[in-house]
Order: C-alpha cells, then sequence, then structure tokens
C-alpha cells in the first residue's frame, strides 16, 4: 500500500520487465500464470483486467522486449553489407550473453515447441524470426547495389544462412556459450562470406 492507505499505482512498463524475464527464462509454455502474477506483484484479476489472458500478456511482453533489446541497427548504420552484419551479430552475442537477464533471444527461445492450443503464439514469433531473415536479405540488396556483395549471390539463402547462425547463437547462449566462443563462431561464419571466386566455383 502507498501511503495514505491508497493502493499502489500499477507501473504497466515494470509489470511487463517481469513478465517478459519469465517468459524468457521459462517459455510460454513452461510459464505458470501463478508464476507472472507473483513475479509482477498482482492478483490474476488484475493481470486479466491489464492484458485480456496470458496469450496477451506475452503479447505485450514481447513488444516491451523488442523495444529494449530487438534492435537491429548495425543493419543500418555500416558503410557496408558484410560490416553490418558481422556488427549485428557481435551485437548480439554480447546482449545474449549479459549476465543481467536470460541467456539467448526471447524470440528465438520461446516456442521452440509449443501445443496445439498455443498455436498463435508459435505463428507470432515465427513471423518474427522471419522479419529478421528479410531484413537481413534487404540489406544484402543493398549491398549488392553500393557493390560489396558479388554479383550472382543468392541474397535470401545468404539471409537465411546468417539468420540461422543468429538463432543458434542464442540457443548457445543458452547453453552456457561464454562471449569468447560465440565470437569465435561469428568468425567463422563471416569466413563464409561469398566471393566472387566462391561463386564461380
Amino acid at each position: 500500500m502507498s501511503p495514505r492507505g491508497r493502493p499502489r499505482a500499477f507501473d504497466r512498463d515494470a509489470a511487463l520487465d517481469s513478465a517478459m524475464r519469465v517468459f524468457w527464462e521459462h517459455g510460454y509454455d513452461g510459464t505458470s500464470l501463478a508464476e507472472l502474477t507473483a513475479a509482477m506483484g498482482i492478483a490474476p484479476p488484475s493481470l486479466y483486467a491489464a492484458f485480456g489472458s496470458k496469450e496477451g500478456l506475452f503479447r505485450a511482453a514481447l513488444e516491451r522486449y523488442g523495444q529494449l533489446h530487438g534492435g537491429y541497427r548495425a543493419l543500418l548504420d555500416r558503410a557496408s553489407a558484410r560490416e553490418s552484419i558481422e556488427a549485428m551479430l557481435r551485437a548480439k552475442v554480447d546482449e545474449f550473453t549479459e549476465p543481467d537477464h536470460p541467456a539467448g533471444c526471447l524470440v528465438v527461445l520461446a516456442a521452440t515447441t509449443c501445443t496445439s492450443a498455443n498455436r498463435a503464439v508459435w505463428d507470432e514469433l515465427a513471423a518474427r524470426r522471419k522479419q529478421t531473415a528479410a531484413m537481413i536479405a534487404v540489406r544484402l540488396r543493398r549491398g549488392s547495389t553500393d557493390g560489396d556483395v558479388p554479383p550472382g549471390t543468392d541474397f535470401d539463402a545468404l539471409a537465411h544462412f546468417y539468420n540461422t547462425v543468429l538463432h543458434g547463437l542464442s540457443v548457445q547462449a543458452r547453453d552456457g556459450a561464454d562471449r569468447a566462443t560465440l565470437h569465435g563462431v561469428v568468425d567463422l561464419a563471416m569466413a563464409a562470406w561469398p566471393t566472387e571466386a566462391s561463386l564461380a566455383r
């Protein structure tokens, strides 16, 4: 209770931050309403009043995650496509291994499996993961126009490759791989960057 016995004001962002961490740690199916309300410091009726349902809360937590952790600015602010993608991967390695929140990426890890009853959640996360591949492909096409991606590059295949690397980095971070190890993975991934010679084989 606040001073003079008034109920404490509901802090939506703080509640979402708490819910986000629970979903991030346990996944959508693995998170119970009891865990959510305990973490958020509210009763179930307040959760339903504010977010409608567990799924509604999860979608709001995803938006909050995107605001705080979902940025891909590196894809836009480097001179070349190669530099942009490498910078994105390295920034995500650092983010995935930060000690002050669960390891890995919420969007990758929250529903690696999902019951049929929660198919809408799976579809939402899959769409967000595909959006990342699409952003990478856009950057590759821009690089081709700028002359720093070699002719003959399959933009979509290369985008899916680096998106797959990104997902793997998230899973490995959750499994306990340290930052240096994951940066080593990025080194190898960037060694696969296409060249005119490799495309001519």
